[in-house]
Formats: C-alpha cells, sequence, structure tokens
C-alpha cells in the first residue's frame, strides 16, 4: 500500500475547499478496506510530515476504530497481534497532541479486545514493563518510553472498570482483568506515587510540570480502579496511598485561586482526584475506610473553612471545597462519621457553611453580567432546562446547603457498621424507631437558633450591606431545610415563614437578591408548607413576578424565582385559593419581554395543567390571547421557529388538552350547554388562524414548504380543531382540508422521533381518519388534479402522505411501533373506499406489509412484544388483498408466507408470551387464521402449516369465548368490589406500617433482576404500555367469527378427520366452549 498516497489525502481533508474535503475523505473510505490500511495511519501517526497530517491520521484511526470494532461479548477479535503491537509502540512515543486522539482509538480496542474478550493476553506485561523501563521511573534521560505517554496507556486500560460491568449481577466480583491490573502494575505504582509526593510537597520543593501530571495520571487510575471494585491488590496499600492524597490536599493554597501556573492547575486537578476517591471510599468500601475517616475528616474540614474565600476563587478551587463538603456529607452519614462530625457542627456551620451561602460580590456580578448563570447555580428550579452534565454547577454554595440539610436533620450516629446497618434499621422495634424520631435534631438545637440570630431587613436597615449580605445566606440555609421542616409539625414552619420570609415583599426598596432568593425558598419548601398560608405565598410571588427592572438592576432573576416557586408548589398540589389572578399576571406579561415569555410559558404549561376544570371556563380568552402574542413572533419561513414561538406552541397543546379533558367530563355528566359549545369554536378558530398563518401563509403549491418546527404540538392543536367540527361547514370554514394537506407532507418528512413526541402525531391521525367517515374531506384519499399550467399529475393525498409516515415508523423507530401498526389497521379498515380508490388502499396494503414484515425479520429470532403488532399489521393487510401480500411475503423472502403464517400459529400457541388479550386483537388473528385456513385448504390441506393455523384458531375461538365469559362477571361483581374497598384501605395501611428503607442490597439485587428482564426480551424497546391497546376494526368489527369457525370446521371435517390434525384434549375444550359444534365432530368421527 502506498503510504505517501494516503498521507497526501489525509492532507487534502484539512482543505478549506468542502468539495476537496468530501472527495479525499470518500477515497480514504476505498481505500480503508484494505488489509494494511490501519498500518500506514499508524504510520503517518508517528512519523508524519507535519503536526496536522498527524492528527488528521490519528482521528481518521479513531473513527475506523468506531466503524470498523466490534464490543459484543462474542465477536471474534478483528485486531492482529502485530497491529496491538506496533499500536502500543506509538502510543509510547507520540507527542501529546497526538496521544490525545490515538488514546480514544485504544480505549476502542481495549474495550472489544480486553475488557469484552479477554483476549489480550500480553498487554498487562507489556505495559508493566513499559512503565517501568520509561523515562521517570527508571531515571533514564534517553529512555525510549515517555512515562506520561505510558501512564495515559494505563488510564485509558482502567477507564472502562469504573462501571460495574455486569449489571445482571447484584454483587459483581471484581472482573479478572482489573485484578491483573492492580496486581502487577497499580500496587508497584503506589510506591512510586507516595515518593513522588513527598518531593512535590517538600517544604521548599518546587512544582515540576511532569511530576504533576504523572501525580493527576495516577490519581486518576485510581480513582477509576475503586469507583466500583476494590481490587485485592489496592486494599492493603489505601492507608499509604490516602495518607499521600491528605499531602496533596494540604498543599494545596485556596486563598486567591490564582491557577495562571500549569503546574499550580494540575495540583488543584490532583486535589479534586483525591476528594473524589474519598467519596467513592466512603460510599461504596465502607470496609476500608471506617479507619481512614480521622485522617480524612481533619483534612477536609481545613479545606472547607477557606469557604470564607469563594468569591476570589477560580472555577477549580472552587469545586474542590464543593467536593470536601461532600465528603463531610457522605462520612455524617456513617456510625463513625457522625461521632468524628459531630463535635465539629459549630465549626461547620460558623466557619464554613455560611461563609458560603452569604453573598459575595461574584453574585452580584454574575447576577449582571450572565443572569441565566446565575438562576442555573443559585435558583434552580423545575422551569429550568439543563442538557447534559454540568461539573460547574455542582458550586460551593449548593454544596453546604446539602451538608446543612444533613446535619439538621441528624440525630445521632447511624445503627451498626456497613455491614449490619440495614438490617438492623430494618429489624428495629417500631416503639425503638418512635422513641428515636422524639430525640430533637441538630436541625431544631444549633441550626435554627444560629440563623434566628441574623436580623431580618427592614426598610430602616435595607441599606446596611452586612444585613443584606447575611440574610441572603440565611434565605439560602432555609433552602435546605426542606425535610427538616417536613418532619415538624406546622406552627414550626409558618412561624418561620411568616416571620423570616413574607416580610422581605413589604420592604420598600428591598434588593432584588433578596427578593429572588425569598421565592426560591418558597418553591423548596412546598412540600411542607401549611395550607393556611396559602394566599399570602401566593400573593407574595405573584408581587415578585410582576417585579419591574430597576433602573440600574435587572429583576429578571426574580421573575424566574417566582414563577419557578409557584410551579413547584403547583407540582407539589399547593394550590393557589384563587386562579384568575395567577391567570391574569401569567397571560398579562406574556408579549412584553422575550426573555421572560419563555419562562412565562412554561409556568403557565403548569397552572393549566394544575388547574384541570378551575381554568377551564378561562381557556377561550387564554387562548386568544396567546394566539395573538405568538403570531407577533412567527414568521411563515424563518427556520427554526423562535424559541418563544415554540414555547407558545407547547402551552397551547397543554391547554388544548386540558380543555378537551373538560369537555369529556361535562359530556359524561350531561352539562355541557351553548356557551361550552361557544368556548369551543372560539378556540378553533384561534387555533386555525394560528396554524394558517404558520403554514398556508404561503401558496401550496409554492416551491418553499413550512419548516418543520413544533410537529408534535401542532398535531395537538389540529386535534382540538378536529374535535371542535360538527358539521361540513365548519370542516371549509376552519380550511381543515388545506391544513391537513400540508400537516400530512410534514410527518411524512419527520424523524424526531421520541415517545413523548410521536404520542400527538398518531392520536391526530386517528382523529382524522374518523372526521374523513363522518363527513368526508377534500383530498383525503386521492387528491385533486393541479390546475393548468402545472402538469396533470396529482401530488400526494393526506392519507399517502400519512402511509409514509406509518410504514417509516414500523421499518426504523421501535419506540413507535406500536401505535404505527395501530395506525394500520385504521387506515386500511375504517375509511369507505369506493371502486375508483381502491387501488390506494391496495398500495397502503403493500407498503405496510412490506414495512412490517421487513421489521419482523430483524426480531423473529425470538418471540418478543414487538411481534404482535407487526403480525397483526400484516394481518390486516392479508384481510384486504391476499394474493397481493403473499407476493410482497415471497418477493421479500423465500417462503415469506409460510413464515409469517408460521409465526401466526407459533406466537397463538403461546397466548401467555404473545400477549393477545384485547378482543379486537383476537377477533382479527381469527380472521386472519381462518383466511389462511381457507386458502390453504384450496392449496395444501395436507400440509403442517394447514393443521398447526386450524388448531391456533380452534384455541382462539376458546380464548375468545372464556373472554366474554369473564367480561360479563366482571360487571357482575364490581358491586362486591366496591364493597371491599374499606377492607383494602385497611390493609394498606398495615403494609405502610412494616414498610422500610430499601438496603443496597435490596437495590442491587431489584437492578440485577431488572438488567436479567432487559436482556432476555421480557422488556422490549419499544411502546410496551400499547400492549393491550383495542385497535379499530371498522366494517370487520361486524363479522361473526364463531359461524366463520364453525363453517370452516364443517367444509374441512374430513381433511382434519384423516390426518388426525386436531387432538381430544382440543375437541373436547372446544365442544364445551360451543355445545352446538358437538354435532361437527360427531360427523367426522
Amino acid at each position: 500500500m502506498d503510504v505517501t498516497q494516503i498521507a497526501q489525502l489525509l492532507n487534502q481533508t484539512l482543505s478549506p475547499d468542502g468539495d476537496v474535503v468530501r472527495t479525499s475523505t470518500e477515497a480514504l473510505d476505498r481505500l480503508s478496506s484494505l488489509p494494511h490500511f490501519p498500518f500506514a495511519l499508524l504510520s503517518i501517526a508517528a512519523r508524519g510530515q507535519n503536526p496536522g497530517q498527524r492528527i488528521a491520521a490519528s482521528t481518521y484511526l479513531k473513527n475506523f476504530a468506531r466503524r470498523n470494532i466490534e464490543v459484543h461479548d462474542d465477536s471474534s477479535s478483528k485486531v492482529s497481534k502485530e497491529f496491538r503491537d506496533q499500536f502500543m509502540r506509538t502510543l509510547l512515543q507520540a507527542d501529546p497532541s497526538v496521544l490525545k486522539v490515538l488514546v480514544e482509538a485504544f480505549r476502542i480496542i481495549v474495550v472489544a479486545e480486553f475488557v469484552k474478550q479477554n483476549s489480550w493476553p500480553e498487554l498487562v506485561p507489556e505495559l508493566r514493563s513499559a512503565i517501568q523501563s520509561s523515562n521517570v521511573i527508571s531515571n533514564g534521560a534517553n529512555c525510549e518510553w515517555s512515562t506520561i505517554n505510558a501512564l495515559t496507556v494505563l488510564h485509558a486500560l482502567v477507564r472502562p472498570f469504573q462501571y460495574f460491568l455486569n449489571p445482571k449481577v447484584a454483587k459483581e466480583p471484581v472482573p479478572l482483568q482489573l485484578e491483573l491490573i492492580a496486581k502487577e502494575i497499580l500496587a508497584p505504582l503506589l510506591t512510586v506515587f507516595h515518593h513522588l509526593v513527598e518531593k512535590a510537597t517538600a517544604p521548599h520543593g518546587k512544582k515540576e510540570l511532569e511530576t504533576e501530571k504523572i501525580l493527576l495520571l495516577i490519581s486518576k487510575c485510581l480513582y477509576f480502579t475503586v469507583r466500583s471494585y476494590m481490587p485485592s491488590a489496592v486494599a492493603p496499600l489505601l492507608p499509604s496511598f490516602c495518607h499521600s492524597l491528605i499531602q496533596i490536599l494540604s498543599s494545596l493554597s485556596l486563598n486567591n485561586g490564582d491557577t495562571s501556573e500549569d503546574e499550580h492547575l494540575l495540583r488543584l486537578k490532583t486535589g479534586k482526584r483525591a476528594l473524589l476517591i474519598f467519596c467513592s471510599l466512603t460510599t461504596r468500601h465502607r470496609k476500608y475506610s471506617d479507619k481512614l475517616m480521622p485522617d480524612i475528616v481533619n483534612c477536609v474540614l481545613k479545606i472547607v473553612k477557606c469557604s470564607s474565600n469563594v468569591s476570589k476563587l477560580d472555577f477549580l478551587s472552587e469545586r474542590i471545597i464543593s467536593l470536601a463538603f461532600d465528603v463531610v456529607s457522605h462520612v455524617l452519614e456513617t456510625g463513625p462519621g457522625w461521632r468524628l462530625v459531630s463535635p465539629h457542627f459549630s465549626f461547620l456551620l460558623e466557619s464554613a457553611i455560611f461563609p458560603a451561602l452569604v453573598l459575595n460580590e461574584k453574585d452580584i456580578s454574575e447576577w449582571e453580567d450572565d443572569a441565566e448563570e446565575y438562576i442555573r447555580k443559585n435558583l434552580p428550579s423545575e422551569l429550568e432546562e439543563i442538557s447534559g452534565w454540568r461539573e460547574d454547577l455542582f458550586t460551593a454554595r449548593k454544596s453546604a446547603i446539602n451538608l446543612l440539610g444533613v446535619i439538621s436533620m441528624s440525630k445521632g450516629p447511624s445503627v451498626g457498621n456497613s455491614k449490619d446497618a440495614s438490617s438492623a434499621l430494618s429489624k428495629r422495634k417500631k416503639g425503638e424507631k418512635n422513641k428515636r424520631n422524639k430525640q430533637p435534631s441538630i436541625g431544631e438545637l444549633l441550626v435554627l437558633p444560629f440563623l434566628s440570630k441574623f436580623p431580618i431587613p427592614s426598610d430602616a436597615t435595607a441599606s446596611d450591606p452586612r444585613i443584606l449580605r447575611d440574610y441572603f445566606g440565611v434565605l439560602m440555609a432555609y433552602g435546605g431545610l426542606q425535610d427538616f421542616l417536613r418532619e415538624q409539625k406546622p406552627p414550626c414552619t409558618t412561624t418561620l415563614i411568616h416571620t423570616r420570609v413574607l416580610p422581605l415583599y413589604s420592604v420598600s426598596v428591598c434588593p432584588p437578591y433578596l427578593v429572588a432568593a425569598a421565592s426560591w425558598v418558597l418553591g423548596e419548601l412546598a412540600s411542607c408548607l401549611p395550607e393556611e398560608m396559602s394566599a399570602d405565598i401566593y400573593s407574595s410571588l405573584l408581587k415578585a413576578l410582576a417585579m419591574p427592572d430597576r433602573e440600574d438592576t435587572s429583576c429578571y432573576p426574580v421573575r424566574v424565582a417566582a414563577a419557578g416557586a409557584i410551579a413547584g408548589l403547583l407540582e407539589n398540589e399547593y394550590l393557589p385559593p384563587e386562579w384568575l389572578p395567577l391567570l391574569q399576571i401569567v397571560i398579562g406579561r406574556i408579549g412584553n419581554e422575550d426573555e421572560d415569555d419563555v419562562i412565562l410559558f412554561q409556568l403557565l404549561n403548569s397552572v393549566v395543567e394544575a388547574g384541570n376544570e378551575n381554568i377551564a371556563v378561562h381557556i377561550p380568552h387564554i387562548v386568544s390571547l396567546l394566539v395573538n402574542a405568538i403570531s407577533k413572533s412567527m414568521h411563515p419561513n424563518l427556520e427554526p421557529w423562535p424559541h418563544v414561538v415554540v414555547r407558545g406552541f407547547e402551552a397551547l397543546a397543554v391547554i388544548a388538552q386540558s380543555w378537551e379533558t373538560f369537555m369529556l367530563q361535562e359530556v359524561e355528566q350531561d352539562d355541557s350547554d351553548e356557551k361550552q359549545a361557544s368556548g369551543q369554536a372560539a378556540i378553533a378558530r384561534a387555533l386555525s388562524a394560528l396554524l394558517q398563518q404558520a403554514w398556508i401563509a404561503v401558496p401550496l403549491d409554492a416551491e418553499a414548504s413550512p419548516p418543520p418546527s413544533c410537529v408534535d404540538h401542532s398535531s395537538t392543536l389540529l386535534r382540538s380543531i378536529i374535535l371542535s367540527v360538527s358539521g361540513s361547514n365548519v370542516i371549509a370554514e376552519l380550511k381543515l382540508s388545506e391544513l391537513l394537506l400540508v400537516w400530512a407532507d410534514l410527518i411524512s418528512d419527520w424523524h424526531a422521533w421520541e415517545e413523548a413526541e410521536d404520542i400527538s402525531v398518531f392520536e391526530c391521525i386517528k382523529e382524522v381518519v374518523s372526521l374523513h367517515s363522518k363527513y368526508g374531506l377534500k383530498n383525503f384519499i386521492v387528491r385533486d388534479m393541479p390546475l393548468a399550467p402545472a402538469p396533470p399529475v396529482p401530488k400526494r393525498s393526506i392519507i399517502e402522505a400519512i402511509s409514509s409516515l406509518v410504514s417509516e415508523a414500523i421499518l426504523q423507530y421501535p419506540s413507535a411501533t406500536w401505535r404505527a401498526c395501530s395506525c394500520v389497521h385504521i387506515l386500511l379498515h375504517v375509511p369507505n373506499y369506493s371502486c375508483e380508490t381502491e387501488c390506494v388502499r391496495q398500495s397502503l396494503a403493500v407498503v405496510f406489509s412490506q414495512a412490517a414484515f421487513s421489521r419482523f425479520r430483524g426480531v423473529r429470532s425470538k418471540l418478543c412484544s414487538l411481534w404482535k403488532p407487526l403480525l397483526l399489521a400484516i394481518g390486516s393487510c392479508y384481510l384486504c388483498y391476499p394474493d397481493t401480500v403473499e407476493t410482497v411475503l415471497e418477493k421479500e423472502e423465500d417462503g415469506g408466507f409460510s413464515t409469517w403464517a408460521a409465526a401466526l400459529a407459533f406466537a397463538c400457541a403461546r397466548p401467555s408470551e404473545f400477549g393477545l388479550s384485547a378482543k379486537s386483537e383476537i377477533k382479527l388473528m381469527m380472521m386472519t387464521l381462518a383466511k389462511i385456513v381457507e386458502r390453504l385448504g384450496v392449496s395444501n390441506p395436507s400440509s403442517s402449516l394447514f393443521r398447526d393455523c386450524f388448531t391456533s384458531l380452534m384455541e382462539l375461538s376458546v380464548q375468545m369465548k372464556e373472554l366474554d365469559e369473564e367480561m360479563e362477571e366482571e360487571n357482575d361483581e364490581e358491586s362486591e368490589d366496591d364493597d371491599d374497598e374499606d377492607d383494602d384501605i385497611l390493609d394498606d395501611d398495615e403494609e405502610s406500617e412494616s414498610e422500610h428503607e430499601e438496603t443496597e442490597e435490596e437495590f442491587l439485587e431489584r437492578y440485577a433482576e431488572a438488567a436479567s428482564a432487559l436482556e432476555n426480551g421480557i422488556v422490549e424497546e419499544g411502546d410496551v404500555e400499547e400492549v393491550d391497546l383495542d385497535i379499530e376494526l371498522g366494517n370487520l368489527e361486524e363479522v361473526d367469527e364463531e359461524r366463520m369457525v364453525l363453517s370452516l370446521i364443517g367444509r374441512y371435517q374430513n381433511t382434519l378427520s384423516q390426518g388426525q390434525a386436531l387432538s381430544s384434549q382440543l375437541v373436547s375444550k372446544f365442544i364445551n366452549a360451543f355445545p352446538d359444534s358437538a354435532s361437527l365432530f360427531r360427523q367426522s368421527m
């Protein structure tokens, strides 16, 4: 292979010209199938002409490994020993920039070859040898290997072991590979680590960059090693290792946060890793950590008292203080830890926790410069959106609040050691538990009295910066006491809120920082607020929600905190005494500030969901106001839509669903009147106008199509419009046919598949079909010919566009399979097809059967929950056009029809596994089997397939009969069940008294069982909640299945008797269910 050619192509991938990059990438992809291609990449990565070329080769190798190396347990090795050896040599000598990329490719190979298959026996010995002979370890200036490179490889090697590898095992032993690494490499390396720490922390020692990098890498390796497991070779060395970590932490400077030097930054990172190790030891490995706790506690107590400097520290230094608080919290939850920490409670509260809570200069600067960041860090609520894991949100303040909550709940040491604590707790007598609960907690004895020392700001003291600064800390502290206050009597919380929180809202010049914090506190304490305070609390929060910006200060965080608090109260069913004032303020402020609108729309969602019938009377007016506000920000051809518009559509969807629920209740109670009907019509007109602006503001025949934004919420709005239709004139008035054409085209190309999103689309499909069945929709089955001068070729009709979505969902998306298959039955059987439109129905049957059978082929190896919807979907198609569907199945696979029919018979013979429970499902299956039997009876009545299908058909008949009888019995027993409710309540009370907190062992066993169920296919990917969904069969509902089966038995009685196809047990069971059939079987015997 020409390495020069590959190098040139890699150079071209760095070109600013997109066409050149695409051409060179395609050429590399073609060459990648050659056996020596990865060797060439390694060669270029090691000895390329320039850094760019070397990094390009490393990057392509990483992507090549991702595409070509499998990580399954049973897959054979695809990486040769020759390549692995060359890869190791390259890693040990690579430049830092190249090593950073190459190690990602190495990690992929390690998972596949070493972790999953354990098929790289020489890896650990070779790496041990490389580390021993590396430049720093061997003190050789001209050594071939780099210590930092070797440790980077070790880091990649142990990283996969940071999590349990086999979730099906409740107490998983340490993997043999990790034990080997610990024995051969880590144990000797800890001795080196200790010597390097002594050197690096010497009183007059100078920080060396290489030494600091090595300390950090070894710390990371040990963290990944002990995060889940504890190798036997590491356990005896923990005391000396932890002593070294404590030395590192003691050497940190946390006074000014100066990290301008790389060496100092690396030392901080090592300190952070040390604290993470302490967290893992105290939570995962109590057996080994109890003896180390005194030294760990003394170390972290020195760190947390630096919290008074937090405003001067950079992020990493603050993170170290945050982790130190976390270590104290974890230690405090153990028996030995409580005894160690409890003497320091006063010190912690006064010198560590409270200094971290008070308002500081950094808070004020962040409020003014980046309000969103301030809110995320200090005023988190249900309304905020945080995507991914944000370490920068784990501030010292949050960790201090958490520790304060743990301290306030504390009443004494935990019972027993780690092994016996959970069993002792579960076996403790109820009287002892009640006695312990009556003991005063540290929250009562220490925390509340300490916080009460700080005066609440008033008009007279509102200008005193120290009072304001300290009281901000008091409010932050109250926000962490929800668990403690939940255990107190209601007067305690009432007094605290009335005297320490609500008065702030009445201070004429109260700083917005305190009002925002007070609102956050009310939201945090939602679960323990007394009911009688509802009016005062909501009045205060509404005042904050409407607070305008001041001349020099934004009050946006105040409004966000108030909105979050109200949402939290509603979530906890703490409802306002009156809903109208809340709605007026929320609706009235929408459209004033784009910044506020997103939060207000989210709050409106919460209000509507919680208000239910209490706000239903206001919904028509709300919808009208919202549509006007959204219309001002929406431009039809703008893609994607502004965030405000998206949030507006989401709010409207929630409101539409709430209105639908309200209307259903009114119909059930027979309370519907003209006012509600006019409200429904007003809502429909407003939503129709909004969708028209979004979708058909430009002509339908224009080249540009509307943006596929908010398809899920738009589907909910469209469904609401459809439900309001009371006649054909309304369809024309609301331009429903035009809207449906655009909507159908949008969903046909929609691929944002998530369970929460696609439900609304499929629900809308059902209503569209129902609407067409009632009134007939223009362009539903066949679309009109376009007007001249356009070509006389009709575009897709509504049902054809819908079928595109349904078939794609069946074929590609397991999460949507159930709902998509339910639409197959609706689309084929519910609409009335004429002779002229029968060809459309046939084309649908072809598309659906192709998609369902193709998907079935991918899951047929083992009976699973997806079998049922797929087999039934094919069955619906087959009932419509048996010849056509047989041809489709045979085209998809030789013997495809027999495969499908045999699968039906096989599944029906296992009703508990297959899950046939709904009457409509059983009926459809019976009709399908009957059609198969009828056709096989003509072509091949002596086949085993004919016998199996007939047997399954009779078994299903018996099951259907039993189901009918059970339904009759259930109706008779309903009244008896009502009488037993009181007894059930008493039983529930008795059970609740005996409940105990789940232990770690029980937790691990439960999750191991769940993991086994997942792997065994008991729980399948997809919407399993739809298993018992009734399917709509249209005209097929009129078929008499009992008569159909008896007719087939009479027709084929001779064939069945000659071949002895039916067992005597089945015949007897069938006759018991259908006594009139006895004569048919006597004639054949």
